[in-house]
């Protein structure tokens, strides 16, 4: 009863939400770049030299209470992003706001939701300034045992259905909670998609997109199949490509039709730090402005992952680096 209840819902949230031939992501070609940032407890303990166990739930709350949201905000209007893409949850970690149906299947585990809703409050310091957010989910993760019991996670079942039915929900409930304020789903993990999502039945990336898209039918998704330099769309239910690339060098762009791949808008994603959220500037400034200005020249938005600073913000050496790219693009405000 209960899966025909949750059948019947997605597919009307499917019928709201199916292709069209709107560009939702049209947005993202005027933006030209954006920043993304990996906050996680694991990222901020590599950086400051931790042990990631160390950082409790305590410890969490305390580091999301002291997210400077407005000097983030202004340090990426001073550089002329036109958006920011930041993790909700990375590799298994905490969240950065509550979730309820991610506690009613957890049942009595400890929680992992921050007390603090920080999208909500990262939208109103970046709406200031016209800056777009756009959230990072995985579409599964790096499942603890307590998660594997409450999340149906069967390593025997190969496509996995239940466990992302439920996943779907914990997804829903935070695009509800959001709504507009959240302009698009960066969804990673998709790595198997035919074994996964491509199917008549849900799970499938029509009712992902629909969950994603709960709470405002116009936000862009783009599912992320993992790094490859050819950029491609995997499925019609996205609106712009993940576009993950480790060497921003090898890009190469492939059956283009104005100035879009396979009808989806062209965006490509790397880092600018050693690896993703970590590490020193691994590129020159003269580096980066070519890369970038090729990927507008496509007609596509490129983002930059930098490292963050435990309060949210970026440091000084990849803001210098920021400058350079909002100079070389013309969005550069100061």
């Amino acid at each position: 009863m209960r899966n025909k209840i949750i059948s019947t819902f997605l597919f009307l949230c499917i019928l709201t939400a199916s292709v069209s031939a709107q560009n939702r992501a049209a947005w993202m070609k005027d933006a030209k770049w954006g920043v993304m940032l990996h906050y996680s407890a694991a990222i901020l303990a590599s950086e400051n030299k931790l042990n990631p166990d160390s950082i409790s739930i305590d410890k969490w709350n305390e580091l999301i209470d002291n997210f400077d949201c407005e000097k983030l905000a202004k340090q990426l209007s001073d550089v002329g992003v036109g958006y920011l893409v930041i993790t909700i949850r990375h590799i298994g970690g905490f969240f950065m706001a509550p979730n309820y149906m991610y506690e009613h299947y957890m049942g009595q585990a400890p929680g992992i939701s921050s007390n603090r809703d920080l999208i909500v409050d990262l939208h109103h310091a970046l709406d200031q300034y016209g800056i777009k957010l756009v959230t990072y989910v995985s579409s599964h993760f790096n499942f603890n045992p307590a998660e594997i019991k409450a999340f149906a996670f069967d390593r025997d079942d190969p496509r996995k259905a239940e466990m992302y039915l439920r996943w779907q929900e914990v997804i829903r409930e935070f695009s509800m909670r959001w709504g507009e304020k959240v302009s698009g789903w960066w969804v990673d993990g998709c790595y198997r998609p035919n074994t996964n999502f491509r199917h008549p039945d849900i799970p499938n990336f029509a009712s992902m997109a629909a969950a994603v898209r709960a709470g405002n039918p116009n936000s862009i998704v783009a599912f992320n199949p993992g790094v490859f330099p050819r950029i491609m769309s995997i499925t019609p239910y996205e609106d712009y490509t993940a576009g993950e690339i480790n060497n921003p060098e090898s890009i190469s762009y492939r059956n283009t039709y104005d100035q879009t791949i396979d009808g989806k808008q062209i965006h490509i994603l790397s880092y600018l730090g050693k690896t993703w959220g970590q590490g020193n500037p691994r590129f020159t400034a003269e580096q980066i402005i070519k890369y970038s200005l090729v990927v507008n020249e496509q007609g596509g938005a490129v983002t930059w992952d930098v490292p963050p600073l435990r309060n949210g913000t970026i440091s000084g050496d990849f803001m210098k680096q920021l400058v350079k790219i909002g100079e070389a693009l013309g969005t550069n405000k100061k």
